[in-house]
C-alpha cells in the first residue's frame, strides 16, 4: 500500500511538470514521501533507455518528443514568509490538501505552525522538494536572495511565485533567472491584507506565462476570492503598485475631508458611516476603523510608505511622466502618514 501511494505521488509530481513544458524529453519525477530524496533523469534523447524506463515508471507514454500523462495532479507546494499574510495563506494551501513544505529564516517560527506540513532545513532542500515555491517576504532584495539559491535547486518545469509587492523590473529579473534553469516564474502579489488572507478572500494579481498561470491557479484559489492574469512578467507587480497608490491617494483625500469636518463640529464617526453608504463609499473608507485603527496605524503607515517608495522606483524605471508621478507619490505618502490621524477621529 505504501509503495502504491508513493507511486501515485510520483505520477502527480511528473504530470504537473509536464503541464508547463509538454514537448520535452526530460523527466524528473520526485518522491513526496517524507525523508526520501527525489529521483530524476538528466536530459537525454527520446531513444535513451534510462529516460524511457524513468518515463514508464512515472506512468508516461513516451511518443516522439512529447510526454503524455492522464493522472490527476496534486503539486507539492513550498512556502517561505509566514508573516501577517503568509501564515494564513499557507494555512489555506494546507487546508486545500496540497502537500505543503515550509522553511523559515528563523527556525523557531515553525514550532508554532498549527497545521500539517513537511519541514525543510534549507531553502535549497525546500526548492528541490516542491513543484510550486511561493515566497511572501517584504522586499525585492529578500526575494532575490532566496531566488538565487532556490531556483537553481528546483526541478525543471517547477514554478517560482513571488507573492510580495515589488517592482516590475525585479519580476522580469526573476523571470530571466528562471529561464536560465527552465523554471517558470510568476509575479503574483496579493491585495487585501491579513483579514482577507485569514478569510481566504485575497485578490491575487498575476504576471507571467498564461499557461503556467492556468495550471498554477488552483494553488492561488486556495486563499483568493479573485485571481487575475494581467499579462507578461512584471504585469502583476505593476497593477499591484497602481492599486496601492490609488488606495493611499484615497486615504489622503479622506484625511483632508475628516480634518475639515472635525473643525466645524461634525460627528465624524456618523459622517464616516454615511459616506460608506453613499456615492463616496470606497474600500479605503471600509478599512478605516476596521483594519486601520489607532493600534495598527503606525505599523500600517510604515508598510504603506514602503509601498509608495516602491511605486516611485518603478515609475522611474518606466516612461511615466515625472510630474504626474511626483503628485501621485506626494498624495499617497501623505495618505500613508495620516492613517493614524484618520483612525483617531473615529474615537
Amino acid at each position: 500500500m505504501g509503495r502504491a501511494r508513493r507511486q501515485l505521488r510520483r505520477n502527480a509530481r511528473a504530470a504537473f511538470a509536464v503541464t508547463h513544458h509538454p514537448p520535452r524529453t526530460l523527466i524528473r519525477p520526485q518522491s513526496m514521501t517524507l525523508g526520501h530524496a527525489g529521483t530524476g533523469c538528466a536530459p537525454a534523447s527520446a531513444g535513451s533507455a534510462h529516460c524511457r524506463s524513468a518515463a514508464q515508471r512515472a506512468g508516461y507514454c513516451l511518443e516522439r518528443t512529447t510526454l503524455l500523462h492522464t493522472a490527476a495532479t496534486t503539486p507539492a507546494v513550498g512556502f517561505v514568509g509566514l508573516g501577517d499574510q503568509g501564515l494564513p495563506m499557507s494555512a489555506a494551501i494546507a487546508a486545500a490538501r496540497f502537500p505543503l513544505h515550509l522553511w523559515a529564516r528563523r527556525p523557531e517560527t515553525l514550532e508554532h505552525v498549527p497545521f500539517r506540513f513537511t519541514r525543510q532545513d534549507s531553502v535549497a532542500e525546500l526548492a528541490a522538494a516542491v513543484d510550486v515555491l511561493a515566497i511572501c517576504v517584504s522586499t525585492d532584495d529578500a526575494v532575490l536572495d532566496i531566488a538565487r539559491t532556490a531556483i537553481p535547486a528546483m526541478h525543471q518545469g517547477a514554478v517560482f511565485v513571488n507573492h510580495g509587492t515589488g517592482t516590475p523590473a525585479t519580476a522580469r529579473e526573476l523571470a530571466a533567472l528562471g529561464a536560465q534553469h527552465a523554471i517558470e516564474v510568476l509575479d503574483a502579489p496579493v491585495s487585501g491584507g491579513r483579514p482577507a488572507a485569514a478569510d481566504r478572500t485575497l485578490t491575487t494579481i498575476v504576471g507571467g506565462n498564461r499557461v503556467v498561470f492556468d495550471s498554477t491557479r488552483p494553488v492561488f484559489d486556495a486563499f483568493s476570492a479573485h485571481v487575475l492574469h494581467l499579462g507578461p512578467a512584471g504585469s502583476g507587480q505593476q497593477a499591484k503598485l497602481f492599486n496601492n497608490a490609488l488606495m493611499l491617494m484615497n486615504q489622503h483625500a479622506i484625511a483632508d475631508i475628516l480634518a475639515v469636518a472635525s473643525t466645524i463640529g461634525t460627528d465624524v464617526p456618523a459622517l464616516v458611516s454615511a459616506l460608506r453608504l453613499g456615492s463616496a463609499g470606497s474600500r479605503a473608507l471600509e478599512l478605516l476603523g476596521t483594519m486601520i485603527t489607532p493600534e495598527t496605524a503606525e505599523h500600517l503607515s510604515e508598510v504603506c510608505l514602503l509601498d509608495m517608495h516602491i511605486f516611485a522606483d518603478a515609475m522611474r524605471d518606466s516612461e511615466a511622466d515625472p510630474a504626474s508621478v511626483e503628485g501621485i507619490v506626494a498624495d499617497g505618502a501623505d495618505g500613508a502618514r495620516r492613517l493614524g490621524e484618520s483612525a483617531g477621529r473615529l474615537g
